[in-house]
């Protein structure tokens, strides 16, 4: 039995890349999405969607192995699904000519099986077929890991990915086709010392940045970890009492549930929840979908006015304006100025400060953490604490108690 820490790096996010290739507004103009769509793939088709556009700013990967001999794949691992798959030498989309690919041909321990996997994302899905291979994930070998092989990956710019597949460490109940996930079966082999896995996210561009299984290091993290009972075994799904600016409610107020999530880099919300935040840090959208920039000095006004021109962004559908192609924009100097915005978690607080929640950009712009999620649950409003509340916390994902630990990073 063993703990195992396994370095994350930061890649250039899908955002970055198609952005560097002139790509991005078109991009955005064809698929306007809603990140909610990950979590109830039932409502994906009502809001269009493109499959993986919930990972659009994700920058943490890993290395995993499949296969003997080994072949290498990045994942992202993402505490907001449960499926593990890869590539296969048999996907003709060309989102898998640029990744590596599984060649089942070329593993001596591959089993096929005859089931196939669809893992919806709104206007299509990553389809292809299960079958089992022993996985290695740093030095902890699974044997006989079920597996997705995809075939079919819609959408050209999933080319410009940084990773290749991705390794789900949600519960089993979330998972497509019931495929068992990489982390009971290391809990089932014995194969961790204890039934969980902690993540550090480092807040800079260097290194350092891991998920370890089986164990938690107390050198990342300041005080004690602060353990929060999960409201559901699906997700890392946990009640929010609050979300609080200078003591005042901006979002939550009567409480609300929230999704850890590693693999959503921001933090989401519903939308008028999102809409208060973003008044309150000094950006918001009015009722025509422009972008209102409350903190903003006169130049920097004429700057988002140009932009806004020279893109032509009144063509485009209002509700990915200021949310996803100009995002949420806000003055870089009302950052040392800003208050923290606090979400009370089992009684404890949990301070954002707004050097974590607004993001340093090109070109002299900031741009807001915060993101819309734009759809109903049944258990009311929903918030996903993505890369942004993680880079803050350490976070100890716990399956023996079911429960979440947080603390401060060290």
């Amino acid at each position: 039995m063993a703990n195992l820490r396994v370095p994350l790096r930061k890649g250039k996010s899908l955002r970055q890349n198609l952005k560097e290739h002139g790509l991005l507004e078109k991009y955005l103009a064809k698929h306007p999405y809603n990140l909610g769509s990950k979590y109830f793939p039932s409502q994906a088709n009502e809001y269009a969607t493109e499959p993986l556009e919930n990972y659009m700013d994700i920058e943490y990967i890993g290395t995993i192995y499949i296969g003997t001999p080994p072949q290498q794949f990045t994942v992202l691992f993402d505490t907001g699904s449960a499926n593990l798959w890869v590539p296969s030498v048999y996907c003709s989309s060309s989102a898998c000519s640029n990744h590596n690919r599984f060649n089942p041909q070329q593993s001596s321990t591959y089993q096929a099986t005859s089931q196939s996997v669809s893992i919806t994302y709104g206007t299509g899905s990553m389809t292809g077929f299960l079958a089992y291979d022993t996985t290695q994930v740093g030095n902890i070998q699974v044997t006989n890991q079920i597996f997705g092989l995809s075939e079919t990956e819609p959408g050209t710019f999933l080319y410009y990915s940084p990773f290749d597949g991705i390794l789900g460490l949600a519960y089993p109940s979330i998972s497509s086709s019931g495929a068992t996930p990489v982390f009971d079966n290391m809990m089932s082999e014995g194969l961790v010392s204890q039934d969980l896995f902690s993540v550090y996210l480092s807040s800079d561009d260097q290194s350092g940045s891991f998920v370890m299984f089986g164990g938690v290091d107390s050198s990342y993290y300041s005080g004690s970890l602060n353990w929060i009972p999960l409201s559901s075994e699906s997700y890392w799904q946990i009640t929010v009492d609050s979300i609080t600016m200078n003591g005042q409610a901006i979002a939550c107020s009567g409480g609300c549930q929230a999704i850890v999530d590693t693999g959503t880099s921001l933090l989401a919300g519903p939308p008028n929840g999102i809409a208060n935040v973003q008044y309150y840090i000094g950006a918001s959208q009015d009722s025509s979908g422009q972008v209102r920039v409350a903190a903003g000095l006169d130049a920097f006004k004429r700057e988002l006015d140009r932009f806004l021109e020279e893109k032509s962004i009144t063509g485009y559908d209002q509700r990915m304006i200021g949310g996803n192609l100009v995002q949420y924009l806000v003055n870089c100097n009302s950052m040392n100025s800003l208050p923290d915005i606090v979400f009370t978690i089992n009684g404890i607080e949990f301070p954002v400060p707004a050097s974590a929640y607004i993001r340093q950009g090109q070109n002299g712009y900031c741009t807001s953490g915060f993101e819309s999620i734009s759809i109903p649950t049944q258990s009311g409003e929903l918030w996903i604490l993505g890369d942004v509340f993680i880079r803050e916390y350490y976070c100890v994902f716990d399956r023996a108690n079911n429960q979440v630990g947080l603390a401060p990073v060290a």
